[in-house]
């Protein structure tokens, strides 16, 4: 009896991380062939991540297959074959929230238009631009270097908790970790690829910002009274599950990408 809960975990931990690596390898594969199928990854995703944003908003299925309709829409018009990442699609991503807060009389579920379409375009946007495959590949690890460092040092370490009624597991340990192991990364790549003196400065900050992203999506869940955002990714949860550091990162990172600078 007593081996029955140490086995459920294990085999957890290994559904869980066995899917882990296969989102992490159809992310780079999908990184690396970019064009039309990056743009078909991610986006899907980001209808995924709108139905879960609706399912923790308390919306009903009819709203919430309305919500995924209307950012379909910038969604489709980032595509390649139209008119790509531009100001063009940012746009309807704004018309899109104006139009689904009017529709539904909630502010709170249209900000899910920003909330799941601004990442999915400044992805789109960062691998459009030159060294695109570089610059993505260095904002999407330095978020997953920072999942790690977090979670190793706070295991391993223990301490302070960072924000106990958000996430009571984070620790201020591990909050370092995460910063520690994401600048790594970033100088690592600085070496190997000539990643930016900027991308390296600012990777910290990033850091910072995707452990918020982390403690914002727990606040979301425990508000809605439930364990994980969604339930089609099996031992993870759902996409706002896994993406929670990728929702603030992208935009600030597509923004060092596009704005030039001497470093």
């Amino acid at each position: 009896m007593s081996d029955a809960p140490s086995g459920s975990r294990r085999s957890e931990l290994a559904t869980r991380t066995l899917t882990g690596l296969a989102l992490v390898a159809l992310a780079l594969v999908a990184l690396a062939l970019g064009g039309f199928v990056f743009w078909l990854v991610v986006v899907t995703i980001g209808v995924f991540m709108m139905a879960e944003w609706s399912d923790l908003n308390g919306a009903d299925a009819k709203t919430k297959r309305l919500g995924q309709y209307v950012l379909s829409v910038p969604l489709a018009i980032m595509c390649p074959l139209a008119a790509g990442p531009d100001f063009f699609a940012l746009g309807l991503l704004a018309g899109a929230f104006f139009f689904l807060t009017i529709i539904t009389r909630r502010p709170q579920l249209g900000l899910g238009i920003f909330y799941c379409g601004l990442p999915i375009y400044a992805l789109l946007l960062i691998r459009h631009e030159p060294d695109g495959l570089r610059n993505a590949l260095w904002a999407l690890s330095l978020v997953w270097a920072t999942d790690i460092g977090a979670y190793f040092a706070g295991r391993s370490i223990g301490g302070p908790k960072l924000a106990p009624r958000a996430s009571p597991n984070k620790t201020w340990a591990g909050l370092i970790g995460g910063i520690a192991l994401a600048t790594v990364l970033a100088m690592t790549m600085a070496q190997l690829y000539r990643l930016p003196g900027r991308f390296v400065l600012a990777t910290p900050l990033l850091a910072i910002l995707a452990q918020l992203g982390d403690l914002f999506e727990s606040h979301l869940k425990r508000r809605a009274g439930v364990k994980d955002a969604g339930s089609v990714i099996p031992g993870h949860g759902g996409f706002l599950d896994r993406l929670d550091g990728v929702v603030p990162v992208m935009p600030v990172a597509a923004l060092l990408v596009v704005v030039p600078l001497a470093f």
